[in-house]
Order: C-alpha cells, then sequence, then structure tokens
C-alpha cells in the first residue's frame, strides 16, 4: 500500500455535482450580516473596557518585558473567555434546537 495523490486529492463530491453560485444580493446581506456581527462584539467590548474588569491582568497572564522588546501572553483570560463563550454558545444553540 503506498502513497498516492489521487487519494489525498479525493474530494467529496463527484465532479457532476455542480457548485451552488452565490449572487451579489446573498453576498451583499452576508457582508451585511458580517458588519453587524462585528459592530455588535466592538460594543461589547468597548463596554466591557469601561466596567473596569481586570481582564487581560488576571493572575497567570504573562507580561514579558525587555529593554527593546515586550511579550504579553494573556492565558489565564484566553482560558476565561473560552469557557464564557462556550456556555453562551450552548446554551444559544439548545434554545434554538427547540
Amino acid at each position: 500500500m503506498g502513497w498516492r495523490a489521487d487519494r489525498l486529492l479525493a474530494l467529496p463530491f463527484t465532479p457532476a455535482m455542480e457548485m451552488e453560485t452565490m449572487d451579489l444580493s446573498s453576498l451583499g446581506k452576508a457582508i451585511a450580516l458580517l458588519g453587524f456581527a462585528l459592530l455588535v462584539v466592538g460594543g461589547a467590548l468597548w463596554l466591557l473596557g469601561r466596567t473596569g474588569l481586570p481582564l487581560g491582568r488576571l493572575p497567570g497572564d504573562l507580561r514579558i518585558e525587555g529593554e527593546h522588546v515586550s511579550c504579553y501572553v494573556p492565558i489565564v483570560t484566553m482560558i476565561l473567555l473560552s469557557l464564557l463563550l462556550t456556555l453562551v454558545l450552548n446554551i444559544i444553540i439548545r434554545l434554538l434546537n427547540r
């Protein structure tokens, strides 16, 4: 059993299947929806920054500063936000699947 390039390039559909094309109207709706989502996320982050929560300054967030270089890795903040977003998205998905 050897390595074969055609197995790596095997597609889950046959060439006879046609791909759906997106017209400009639905592309415009998708871009507008993405823009609205970015607006909501940006506004939420802006308001969250004004609350005084110590996100980004939690114990476990790494800050390494040298003479001409600084590196910041907010590990604990990323874990906390990941858990929060997972919880929120799971609740939303459960409510939508009713």
